[in-house]
C-alpha cells in the first residue's frame, strides 16, 4: 500500500522549457555547455557553489554576458504554474491519505525566481509535509544519496512510496532503491492523473 506520495516540482507542477538555457545563451558565442560548465551547474545545485561565484564563472567564460544577462538566460526554463495542479495537491493535503513530500533539483536563482513570479508558490509548498531543494540539501537526483537520504529522514518503506518524476534517470535511480515510480511524460501526460494513470499502486 502506498503511503507516501515523493514529487518532482519542474514538468510535474511548473511548467519548464528545458531547452530555452542553452538557446538563449547561444546568442552570446555559448553554443554547447562544456564538460566545466555541466561541472559547476551540478555543483551549484547542490548549494556547493554560491550564486554569486556560478555567476561570476559564466561571466569569466563569456565576456559578452552581462549578470542581468545571464541570470535572464538561466531563468528562462521556468515558465508557468498551472492552477489545475495547485488544486490537484490542495485536495491530496485536504483528504490526508498520504504523506506528501517534494524533491526537486534546483538552485537559488531559480527558486528566487519562482518566488517572485509564482503567487501561488507559498501556498502550494505549505501543502507538503516536506519540502526538499537539492542546493538546501546538498544532495541532487539521480544519485542514490538522496533517496536514502529522504527514507531515512522520513522513516519511510520504500515498498510504501510512490515517486513522481519526468526524467527517466531519476526514476530508474529510485526504482533501484526498491521505490515505486511513475516517470511521467510532460508531453502527454498530467500530475493530476496520477490515480487513473497508476491504479495498480492504489
Amino acid at each position: 500500500m502506498i503511503k507516501t506520495l515523493l514529487f518532482d516540482f519542474g514538468d510535474v507542477f511548473l511548467n519548464l522549457d528545458k531547452k530555452a538555457t542553452a538557446r538563449e545563451l547561444t546568442q552570446f558565442n555559448l553554443k554547447d555547455f562544456t564538460p566545466e560548465m555541466w561541472a559547476i551547474n551540478k555543483k551549484y545545485e547542490k548549494g556547493l557553489v554560491t550564486t554569486d561565484a556560478f555567476t561570476d564563472f559564466y561571466l569569466d567564460v563569456e565576456k559578452s554576458l552581462s549578470k542581468d544577462s545571464f541570470v535572464k538566460a538561466w531563468n528562462s526554463i521556468l515558465i508557468d504554474f498551472p492552477n489545475h495542479r495547485l488544486d490537484f495537491i490542495k485536495n491530496l493535503k485536504k483528504q490526508g491519505d498520504f504523506k506528501l513530500i517534494l524533491l526537486s533539483n534546483t538552485n537559488e536563482l531559480h527558486i528566487e525566481w519562482v518566488k517572485n513570479h509564482i503567487a501561488e508558490y507559498e501556498e502550494f509548498k505549505a501543502c507538503f509535509d516536506q519540502f526538499y531543494l537539492s542546493h538546501e540539501v546538498n544532495f541532487r537526483k539521480p544519485d542514490a544519496e538522496i533517496f536514502e537520504f529522504i527514507l531515512s529522514e522520513n522513516q519511510l518503506q520504500a515498498s510504501e512510496t510512490l515517486f513522481i518524476d519526468d526524467t527517466k534517470e531519476h526514476t530508474s535511480s529510485a526504482a533501484k532503491l526498491g521505490i515505486n515510480v511513475w516517470h511521467l511524460d510532460p508531453e502527454k501526460d498530467d500530475v493530476t492523473e496520477l490515480f487513473t494513470q497508476n491504479p495498480n499502486l492504489f
